[in-house]
């Protein structure tokens, strides 16, 4: 017989929120990881102004939150919800929550490398966006589609980001080491209407208030000139 998939805390939550209307249900943080801190730039990066738009698709748990952070960030044009990992045809919410299709919830970063480098998306990624030490799970959801990747788009892109890694990792700016995977991006498949700019159409709701605001909040205090008050909504 095959066993019931387990309720995420993010359906769940979202339940809670049906049921208590309007009011902001108080939850504790006490799994949400330690402070965030800005980790130091990359010792190698693809210099600024370096062409037109460029994009790169991460992911880190939940889509919500990493699309929430980015869209904040000065120098980004989009950051899209989606799917990353597997195949057209199972890249849909509810197959995707199975953990079998080989997708991860993940966001497309458009953005003008005229204004913002590719090491800087990096550096923020890793500093308030995703918890890099979790393998196939981040803070209360788990599954390998909740796992840390970074789909890169171009040669210079991988380099940086596996140097990156390395450099932190070098210097031990965790207490264990990274665990997220660098990858080419074989498709990206955008995620259904409803996920889209969900943490500023929805900044109260129980999940986003506990896991995800926390980490706009963190963008404003560690980067101050990055950050954008106004969020720059999906086209």
């Amino acid at each position: 017989m095959r066993s019931r998939p387990k309720i995420s805390a993010k359906i769940l939550l979202a339940s809670l929120t049906a049921l208590a209307g309007a009011a902001l249900i108080a939850l504790p943080r006490a799994d949400a990881g330690p402070p965030s801190v800005a980790l130091p730039p990359t010792a190698h990066d693809v210099p600024i102004g370096a062409g037109g738009l460029q994009s790169v698709v991460l992911s880190g748990g939940c889509f919500w939150g990493v699309q929430g952070v980015f869209e904040h960030v000065r120098g980004v044009r989009q950051a899209i919800s989606g799917y990353a990992g597997g195949k057209a045809s199972t890249a849909h919410y509810e197959v995707v929550g199975s953990g079998l299709t080989g997708h991860a919830e993940s966001v497309q970063i458009i953005f003008d490398p005229k204004q913002i480098t590719f090491g800087e998306i990096l550096r923020i990624y890793f500093s308030v966006a995703t918890d890099p030490t979790q393998l196939n799970h981040q803070f209360p959801d788990e599954g390998p589609q909740y796992r840390g990747e970074i789909f890169y788009t171009s040669e210079p892109q991988k380099t940086v980001a596996t140097a990156y890694i390395g450099q932190l990792n070098a210097a031990k700016l965790f207490k264990v080491p990274i665990v997220t995977r660098v990858d080419s991006l074989p498709g990206f498949f955008r995620a259904e209407g409803y996920h889209q700019d969900y943490l500023t159409l929805h900044p109260q709701q129980p999940y986003i208030a506990t896991y995800d605001m926390p980490k706009v909040a963190a963008l404003k205090a560690l980067f101050p000139t990055r950050y954008r008050a106004v969020a720059v909504r999906v086209e």
